[in-house]
C-alpha cells in the first residue's frame, strides 16, 4: 500500500511518500527499454525511410523518430549551432520571484524561492529543459530534498525523450516506455516541458521535424560534394579495346583503368588505348555544391533562429542586422515565457505546497529581461528634466546603473566640481541703511535728541556681537591684525580655509566694515551731543 503523508500537493491531494522520495522512476535500465544506447538511423536513411519515420511517430510510435532527432544534432554543426544557440540565450536570463502580496508568509515563500534559486540547481537544469524546441518536448525527474524546515529539488535530471511514449487516447500524455502501454508519471516527480512550434501535437510540434528533411537534402549534397573535390582536376579515364578482345584483355583494361587514379601507373596488353579526359570547367561545379549547402543552412537559421544575419555574413549592413535582432528577441521572449510557466507550475507551487502547505496564491517566478527603458534614455531624460525640477532618488539611479553606495574612503570617479570661490556678494541693504543713517544725522544734526544716539549705540552694538559671532581663534586673530578689507582678505586666503568657511569669514568681514563707518558717524552725533551740554 503507498505510504501517505501529511505533505499535500498544490491540488491539496496527500503525495505517496514513497513514490515522490523513493527510487527513480525513469533510471536507466541494462536490459529494456531505457537504455543509455540507441539505435542509429541515419546511416543509409532515404527520402522514403525519413517519411516512415515520420509517419510513424504521428502515428503513437516516436522511438525511431526521437532517437533520429538526437542523431541529427550530433551530425549537422549548423544545426546543433543555431539551437545551441537559442537555448543558451534563454538560459542566461534573469530569474526574478516576486511575492504574492505584502503578507508576511507570501514574503517569506518568495524569500524561500529565491534562496533556493542562489543553489544554482535551477540553472544547471535550464538548458536540458529547453531540448524540448527540438523535439517538442522534454522531460526531467526531480530528486526531492526533505528536511524538518523545507523540502525542495536536489537535482533535475534529464531524461532522454526516447524513453518516453504518449497514451494512444489523446496523444498528448506522456507515459514512461514500461510494459505493453506504457507507465504514467509520478505526479510532481517529473518536469514536463513542451514546444509549441506550430499547434497540433506535441510530438509533431517540435523545430527537428522540420529541420530532418533539410539536413537530409545537405547531406546528400556534402556526399556527392566530396566525391566531386575527391576527383577534383582528375581527368576521366576511358580504356578502349579492340572488338577481338576477350574477356580477359577487358578484364585487365578495365582493372588499368580503376587503379591508375591512385597509383599513377599501369600496363596493358599491346593495342589497347587509354584515354584521359578532362573537365573544361570545374569551379561551376564546385559552387553549385556550396550554394546548395549554404541555401539548407540559411532555411534551418530562419527554422531556429528566424533570421540568418547572426548566422551568416550577409549584405544589407546595421539596419538589417537590428531588425533580425529584434526578430531574434522576440523569440527569446516566447521561450522565457514557456519556459516560465513550466517551472512556476511545476516546480515552484510543489516546493511551497509541501513545505507550507497549499496556497490560494503563489509566488510569481519569470525568466527573462526586465521591460526597462534603455539606459540612454534614461541618463537622456535626466539631463533634460532635471534641471526642469525632476527629482529621482540616487539610489534607484545606482540601482538601474548596476553600481554600488562607495565605501567610505574610497576612491571615487565623478561628483560634483568644488563650488568656485567667489566673494561674497553685496548686501543690496547695506547702501540702504547708510543712506538712511545719513538722513537721521541730517535730520537730528541740529538739534540731536539724546534717546536716539543710545538707540543707534545700542543696536550698533548688536549688530557687531552677531558679526563677529562664530569666527574661530585664527580668523578672530586676522580681523584683529587687519588693517583694512585688502590685508583682512589676503591673510584669510593665506589660512586656507575651505570654501564656505572662506565666505562666510568675508562676509562678516564686510557687515563689520559697515557698521565701523555707522560707529563712526554716532561718534560724530555723540560727540556734537556733549559739545551742546557743555
Amino acid at each position: 500500500m503507498p505510504r501517505y503523508s501529511r505533505i499535500l500537493g498544490p491540488d491539496g491531494e496527500r503525495v505517496d511518500m514513497d513514490a515522490l522520495f523513493g527510487e527513480p522512476q525513469a533510471a536507466p535500465q541494462l536490459y529494456g527499454y531505457r537504455q543509455v544506447q540507441s539505435v542509429q538511423h541515419v546511416d543509409g536513411l532515404t527520402p522514403w525511410k525519413m517519411a516512415q519515420i515520420h509517419r510513424a511517430a504521428a502515428h503513437g510510435e516516436p522511438q525511431a523518430w526521437l532517437e533520429l532527432a538526437e542523431d541529427i544534432e550530433e551530425r549537422d554543426p549548423h544545426y546543433l549551432s543555431v539551437l545551441g544557440t537559442r537555448k543558451r540565450q534563454v538560459c542566461q536570463l534573469p530569474m526574478t520571484v516576486e511575492a504574492a502580496s505584502d503578507a508576511p508568509e507570501h514574503v517569506k515563500h518568495a524569500d524561500f524561492i529565491r534562496e533556493w534559486l542562489k543553489e544554482g540547481v535551477l540553472d544547471d537544469a535550464l538548458f536540458d529543459i529547453l531540448d524540448a524546441i527540438g523535439k517538442g518536448f522534454s522531460v526531467l525527474e526531480i530528486d526531492w530534498d526533505a528536511s524538518p524546515k523545507r523540502v525542495q529539488p536536489a537535482s533535475l535530471v534529464h531524461r532522454p525523450a526516447r524513453w518516453f511514449n504518449f497514451d494512444q487516447a489523446d496523444g498528448e500524455t506522456i507515459l514512461l516506455r514500461e510494459g505493453a502501454t506504457g507507465q504514467p508519471l509520478t505526479p510532481h516527480k517529473f518536469v514536463v516541458h513542451r514546444h509549441k512550434a506550430k499547434s497540433g501535437l506535441t510530438i509533431r510540434s517540435g523545430l527537428a521535424r522540420i529541420a530532418s528533411w533539410s539536413w537530409m537534402f545537405k547531406a546528400f549534397t556534402t556526399k556527392d560534394w566530396q566525391i566531386f573535390i575527391q576527383n577534383y582536376a582528375a581527368p576521366i579515364r576511358v580504356g578502349k579495346y579492340d572488338p577481338t578482345a576477350s574477356d580477359v584483355d577487358k578484364e585487365v583494361l578495365a582493372r588499368a583503368v580503376f587503379n591508375i587514379a591512385g597509383d599513377a601507373a599501369a600496363i596493358i596488353p599491346k593495342g589497347m588505348e587509354i584515354e584521359f579526359v578532362g573537365l573544361k570547367d570545374t569551379t561551376k561545379s564546385a559552387e553549385a555544391y556550396e550554394k546548395r549547402c549554404d541555401w539548407l543552412d540559411r532555411q534551418v537559421s530562419k527554422l531556429v533562429l528566424g533570421q540568418t544575419t547572426t548566422t551568416d555574413a550577409v549584405s544589407g549592413g546595421h539596419a538589417v542586422a537590428q531588425e533580425h535582432r529584434l526578430v531574434q528577441e522576440d523569440i527569446e521572449r516566447a521561450d522565457a515565457r514557456a519556459l516560465s510557466t513550466t517551472v512556476k507550475r511545476q516546480i515552484i507551487r510543489q516546493m511551497i505546497a509541501f513545505t507550507f502547505g497549499p496556497q490560494e496564491f503563489y509566488p510569481d517566478f519569470r525568466i527573462g529581461r526586465p521591460d526597462e527603458v534603455p539606459l540612454g534614455e534614461v541618463v537622456n531624460a535626466l539631463d533634460k528634466l532635471g534641471p526642469k525640477g525632476l527629482t529621482v532618488e540616487v539610489s534607484q539611479l545606482r540601482d538601474r546603473l548596476g553600481f554600488t553606495e562607495p565605501a567610505a574612503g574610497a576612491e571615487v570617479i565623478g561628483g560634483r566640481p568644488p563650488a568656485p570661490i567667489e566673494p561674497p556678494p553685496r548686501d543690496p541693504a547695506a547702501p540702504r541703511e547708510l543712506a538712511q543713517l545719513r538722513h537721521l544725522v541730517s535730520r537730528h544734526a541740529s538739534a540731536p535728541e539724546p534717546e536716539f544716539v543710545d538707540r543707534m549705540t545700542e543696536r550698533l552694538a548688536e549688530d557687531a556681537a552677531g558679526a563677529l559671532a562664530g569666527l574661530t581663534g585664527e580668523i578672530r586673530a586676522a580681523f584683529d591684525a587687519a588693517t583694512d578689507m585688502a590685508d583682512l582678505a589676503e591673510r584669510l586666503t593665506r589660512l586656507e580655509l575651505d570654501p564656505g568657511e572662506l565666505a562666510d569669514a568675508m562676509g562678516r568681514a564686510i557687515a563689520l566694515s559697515h557698521l565701523t563707518g555707522r560707529a563712526a558717524l554716532l561718534d560724530e552725533l555723540g560727540g556734537g551731543r556733549d559739545a551742546g551740554r557743555d
